[in-house]
């Protein structure tokens, strides 16, 4: 394919060597005079491993080039890579307005182009940036074409790091193409057919989104580990040992199993080990803002359900699953059972059904459990599914027990259904509510 890649900085650079290694004729394009002349000398304009050979390499095969003109480099190629930088302002915000520009160049450029053109994102924006920014200000400057007919736009984040961005490029986690449009989609899923890497093709959106989800989630693993390791070292325990055994658990610690958005935790475990290890660290005067947080923000997960519930208007409500998750009767620290508690203290009439709940059946820790701290639970419990869909107006979906997906299908006209556990999905109607969508 015919490329032109816009920004020479480290994302630029890199696309574009490997690009052009990959056997495309790539044209870098940036207003910077010096970058430009570095690249057509055969010079990297960036200190980073390997690229520096593969830039002279390119330049000599006659593959890579760089101008300044956009024009040229938007006539000779088919599809355009915006490898601009979107650094932070002030206020916490990004400043797109390298990205803004960029688009008003190709725009003003694919004016009088009558073939097919791909624009594709690479620049890191927010979610929505891409439908508020590169669209249409793309459409604006071509003086009336429009994104999806004309030409193409897709959003292509970067999965790159710094002093390994090389092996990055070869070696991607996942390849992420939000499309406009099937056709501009196309075009990419052919240039990476190559890449040994799990292809996703999905909304701009939602590929906007998937490069905060991660980076995010990088800077949240190096302050909890860097926490537990502060602790460790408090109380005298090898920090290194703690993470390496922590990080050989690929079934529950480094996986997806707890990594899907829903309702908060429960359960006799995870809420009393947090409390006690940041009881410990106060203790010990360490200052643990991660830890600290956890349970913070399990309590607005809650109160994010409750506020769903009670802003239906509705004072029948009806619970269906209140043990902390399904296959099991445990209602020790269950989430829903805050949502429950708070609804009786508002004067909300309820019905409560759980099949694995039973109050003859229940011993132990968790019928103590119940006795001393929710006695009133039991007189809002019934029998079966049917009576809890017959009283309520509002139906809350509390655990994934696998019955309620099949019952809230039958729910009549001017009922409404709350899933903070998403057990449904979006295609389940107007009158359902997920936690997640």
């Amino acid at each position: 394919m015919n490329i032109s890649v816009f920004g020479l900085g480290y994302v630029g650079t890199v696309s574009a060597g490997c690009l052009a290694t990959d056997g495309h004729n790539v044209i870098g394009v940036d207003p910077n005079e010096t970058k430009v002349d570095l690249i057509n000398s055969g010079v990297s304009p960036i200190v980073e491993k390997d690229i520096g050979d593969i830039i002279a390499a390119e330049v000599k095969s006659g593959r890579l080039r760089a101008t300044t003109r956009v024009d040229e480099a938007v006539n000779d190629s088919e599809m355009s890579l915006i490898c601009v930088g979107t650094p932070s302002q002030l206020n916490g915000n990004l400043d797109l307005s390298h990205v803004r520009r960029v688009c008003e160049q190709i725009g003003n450029a694919l004016r009088g182009k009558q073939s097919y053109h791909v624009v594709v994102a690479r620049s890191t924006m927010l979610p929505g940036s891409m439908r508020s920014v590169v669209i249409p200000t793309l459409e604006a400057a071509t003086g009336g074409k429009k994104a999806g007919t004309d030409f193409g736009v897709c959003n292509n984040p970067e999965f790159l790091r710094e002093s390994t961005a090389v092996w990055d490029y070869y070696h991607p986690p996942k390849t992420v193409i939000g499309e406009t449009e099937p056709r501009a989609g196309e075009a990419l899923v052919e240039l990476y057919g190559g890449l040994d890497a799990p292809l996703i093709r999905t909304s701009v959106e939602v590929a906007e989104m998937v490069k905060y989800a991660d980076n995010n989630w990088h800077a949240l693993k190096v302050s909890f580990a860097n926490e537990i390791g502060n602790v460790c070292k408090a109380v005298g325990v090898d920090g290194r040992q703690v993470m390496e055994i922590f990080c050989q658990d690929t079934k529950l610690n480094l996986s997806s199993y707890y990594m899907k958005p829903g309702f908060a935790f429960g359960g006799s475990c995870l809420p009393k080990d947090v409390r006690a290890l940041t009881y410990t660290a106060r203790n010990l005067d360490l200052d643990v803002p991660v830890l600290n947080s956890i349970l913070l923000s399990n309590q607005r997960q809650v109160q994010r359900a409750i506020d769903m519930i009670t802003s239906k208007g509705k004072r029948r409500v009806g619970v269906l699953g209140f043990a902390f998750k399904s296959g099991t009767d445990d209602l020790r620290e269950s989430p829903i059972v805050d949502v429950i508690e708070h609804l009786l203290g508002k004067g909300y009439e309820l019905r409560l059904y759980d099949g694995n709940v039973n109050m003859a059946a229940l011993t132990g820790a968790n019928r103590d459990y119940i006795h001393n701290h929710i006695p009133h639970i039991s007189r809002l419990m019934v029998n079966t599914i049917g009576e809890v869909l017959e009283f309520a107006e509002t139906i809350v979906i509390g655990n994934k027990s696998p019955e309620f997906r099949t019952a809230i299908t039958n729910v009549r006209r001017g009922q409404t259904v709350v899933d903070v556990v998403d057990v449904t999905d979006r295609s389940s109607g107007d009158n359902y509510d997920g936690i997640c969508w």
